[in-house]
This record gives C-alpha cells, sequence and structure tokens, in this order.
C-alpha cells in the first residue's frame, strides 16, 4: 500500500460525516462523479469497501467505519493544529484547562488565576467536570492542561503526563456555630460529630477512611459529596464536619465561616497538572506550576 492521501481520506470523511455523495458535492465545490471517482480509488489504494449501497442510501462497512474513527482523530488534530496557530496569531491567546471535581475549588482558582496575569493577554476556558471525562476532552485537543487530585491512570490509552505540582496536610473544618459543640480534643471531637465525606471519585478517600477507622471510634456519617464545593457548602450550613487542603485554611475559613478544628499530618492531598507536554513549555502552565509551590507550601 502506498503512503495514504489525505485528499482522498478527506472526501471519504465529507462523504460519510454528510450521508451522501452529492451533498459532499455541495459542500467541497466538486461535482458528484469527481467524488464518486475519487472514493474508487482511494477504496481501491486501501484494499477495503468503505461503503454498501442500501437501496439509494451509502451505509459504511465495518471497516469504513473504523476508518471514519481514525478520520476523526486525524481531522480533530489538525483542527487543533490550526486553532494553536490562530491562538498564536490573535490577541489574547486561549488556553483551555479542565478542573476535577475533587479537587478543591480554593486550590484550583488559586493555582489557575496567574495564567490570567501573563505578559500576553491571555483568554482562560475553565472546564470541571470527571477526570475520566476531562481525560477524553485533552486526548481530541480539547484541553490544555488538567488539574487534578491524582496522577493520570496508567492503563488508559491517552497520551498524556503527570506533573506532580504540590501536596497539603488534609484539615478538618466545622461551621463556626457547630465547633462549640462538639467535645473534647482534636481528633477525640470527631467521635460521633456529623461528618461530611468525600466521594468515590476523590484520590484522598480510601486513606481517609482507615484514618477514621482507627482514629474514631463511633462514626457518624451523614453524607458524602462527588463535588468538593458541594462538600463545602454543607459544612458551612453546619450539617457537618468536612475535610479539605490545610494550606488553604485561611481562605476556606474566611469564605465559609467555618473554623479549622486541626490537621491529619498522615493524610495529604495531592494536586497534579496533567499535560500532553512531557516537559512544561507554555507559559500559563509556568504560572501555575510556581502558583502551586507558593500557595501549596502555605
Amino acid at each position: 500500500m502506498s503512503n495514504l492521501n489525505y485528499k482522498h481520506l478527506r472526501y471519504f470523511w465529507m462523504v460519510a460525516r454528510s450521508g451522501s455523495i452529492a451533498r459532499a458535492a455541495e459542500q467541497l465545490h466538486l461535482t458528484p462523479q469527481s467524488i464518486s471517482g475519487q472514493l474508487s480509488e482511494f477504496a481501491d489504494t486501501l484494499g477495503v469497501e468503505l461503503f454498501r449501497r442500501v437501496g439509494r442510501r451509502l451505509e459504511l462497512t465495518e471497516t469504513g467505519a473504523s476508518v471514519l474513527r481514525h478520520a476523526d482523530d486525524i481531522f480533530s488534530a489538525g483542527d487543533a493544529l490550526l486553532d494553536v496557530i490562530r491562538d498564536q496569531a490573535s490577541t489574547p491567546s486561549t488556553f483551555r484547562v479542565g478542573v476535577s471535581d475533587s479537587v478543591s475549588k480554593a486550590v484550583a482558582c488559586r493555582l489557575v488565576a496567574p495564567a490570567l496575569a501573563l505578559e500576553r493577554p491571555t483568554r482562560l476556558i475553565c472546564r470541571e467536570g470527571r477526570l475520566a471525562a476531562l481525560l477524553a476532552d485533552m486526548a481530541v485537543h480539547r484541553l490544555d492542561l488538567i488539574i487534578a487530585d491524582r496522577a493520570m491512570p496508567s492503563h488508559l490509552s491517552v497520551r498524556g503526563y503527570n506533573h506532580l505540582l504540590g501536596e497539603s496536610e488534609l484539615g478538618v473544618f466545622a461551621a463556626s456555630a457547630l465547633a462549640p459543640a462538639l467535645s473534647g480534643p482534636f481528633p477525640a471531637c470527631l467521635n460521633r460529630a456529623p461528618l461530611l465525606l468525600p466521594g468515590e471519585d476523590f484520590a484522598v478517600r480510601a486513606r481517609l477512611m482507615q484514618w477514621l477507622h482507627a482514629h474514631v471510634p463511633r462514626l457518624h456519617v451523614v453524607g458524602e459529596f462527588d463535588d468538593s464545593a458541594m462538600i463545602k457548602a454543607f459544612g458551612q450550613s453546619g450539617k457537618g464536619l468536612f475535610f479539605a487542603p490545610a494550606a488553604l485554611a485561611r481562605t476556606i475559613c474566611a469564605q465559609y465561616d467555618v473554623v479549622l478544628l486541626g490537621t491529619i499530618p498522615a493524610l495529604r492531598e495531592q494536586v497534579y497538572a496533567i499535560t500532553t507536554e512531557r516537559r512544561i513549555s507554555h507559559p500559563a502552565t509556568q504560572a501555575i506550576r510556581q502558583a502551586a509551590r507558593e500557595t501549596l507550601s502555605a
């Protein structure tokens, strides 16, 4: 087989996406006969059948569907390349960040904010969601960087690199109105106290549960949450104690009107940047890394 003819691949992709040769010809400003001939030549070069005719419609074969999926990736990467070129040629540039639900919003804000203060004006696009969904977006170049509380799982087929930004001891917080009702010093005050726990998607969850079972004889869990902001909102309302990075204690206490009961040195919440770059070179990523050193070492 000779080298892949990308012009033919584009014609195939347009026909498969538009659903007919006639519609593809209109979009490409070519004649249907020209498109049909190019498709036949492309199929002959590959040595496979890409379409089957069902009545008056064209339907992808199993091989054709596989080729289409690869074509989607190829042209998505091409579009991403054009986006990069346009971003570099225009002002402001665009930097797209994904933030995992399990990362403290206070931490994420502290880390990402310096990207808006670069010498070259930058338009920040921030997306929030579960790590798996964010990694899928990064794989098709919809994100430049992901901030997460864990490294990218090694079994995924996504090309990405983990950069540990920093870590913080875990702190235990209570609403100002709830704290006086707790009895005993920390961590004894957690016994029978209402607890708001992070959900299964939090990297620290398993280690936190081990620590609680070892130090709190009578656990009283009143809620579990998949979103860090939701945990703090319930904690602020006095519904229970919650866990968050101690490095941000001053900010968390001021923002949510809570007090820090104590810290758990044995439990450290980590923050990672996941990028498609082996080495961090983007100015916005470098600014985020510097902010992490300052924020998470506080």
